[in-house]
C-alpha cells in the first residue's frame, strides 16, 4: 500500500489489475476525453506503463481500491507528463463510472498532493485537463488547483485543448 485515506486505498497496480482496468478504460462514457474506449492491447501499455513508472520513477497510477470491498475502483496517482517544452509533476486520476459522484476521486487526489509536497518535496504539483472534462476540473478545484495556462495536444489525430491545473506547496 502506498497510500491511505478514509475509505480507500491506493497501491501499485498489477497484471492482474487487467480486468478492472478494463471496466475503466473499455468503458466509452468514461473514455470520453480521450475519444473513446481502448482495445485490449491498448489497456495492456497502459498498465505496462504505469509498472515502468514505478520502477523509474518510484511513482505512477496506482490502483484505487475501496476498503470496504477491497475491490479497484479507479486510478489515481503522480506521473511526470510533457506539458511545453517541460515535464511537470502531474495529478491524474480515472475511476470506473459506476463509482463516479462518490468523491473517490477528491478524496485520492488529495491524499496524492499531500504525498507530492511531504514524500516528494515537490514545490509544484499540477493535473491537466482536456477543455471538455468538466468533472475533472471541478476534482482539481477542489484540491485547490488555478489554471496556469493551455495547450494544445494531439491525441489519436485530433487536437485537443488542455488546461494545466497547479496547486503550489
Amino acid at each position: 500500500m502506498i497510500l491511505e485515506t478514509e475509505r480507500l486505498y491506493l497501491r501499485e497496480m498489477e497484471q492482474t489489475d487487467f480486468e478492472a482496468l478494463c471496466r475503466i478504460l473499455q468503458d466509452e462514457d468514461t473514455m470520453y476525453a480521450y475519444e473513446g474506449a481502448f482495445n485490449n492491447d491498448e489497456v495492456h501499455e497502459w498498465l505496462d506503463r504505469q509498472i515502468a513508472r514505478y520502477q523509474k520513477w518510484g511513482f505512477g497510477l496506482w490502483a484505487v481500491v475501496l476498503k470496504e470491498t477491497d475491490e479497484m475502483i479507479g486510478q489515481c496517482g503522480l506521473t511526470m507528463q510533457p506539458w511545453k517544452e517541460n515535464e511537470v509533476l502531474e495529478i491524474g486520476y480515472l475511476f470506473e463510472r459506476s463509482y463516479w459522484y462518490n468523491g473517490y476521486a477528491i478524496e485520492s487526489a488529495k491524499a496524492c498532493k499531500k504525498y507530492a509536497f511531504e514524500t516528494l518535496d515537490a514545490t509544484e504539483v499540477c493535473s491537466i485537463i482536456r477543455d471538455t472534462n468538466v468533472a475533472s476540473q471541478n476534482v482539481a478545484i477542489r484540491n485547490g488547483m488555478v489554471i496556469k495556462d493551455t495547450w494544445m495536444k494531439h491525441y489519436r489525430g485530433i487536437d485537443m485543448p488542455h488546461y494545466r491545473y497547479v496547486v503550489y506547496r
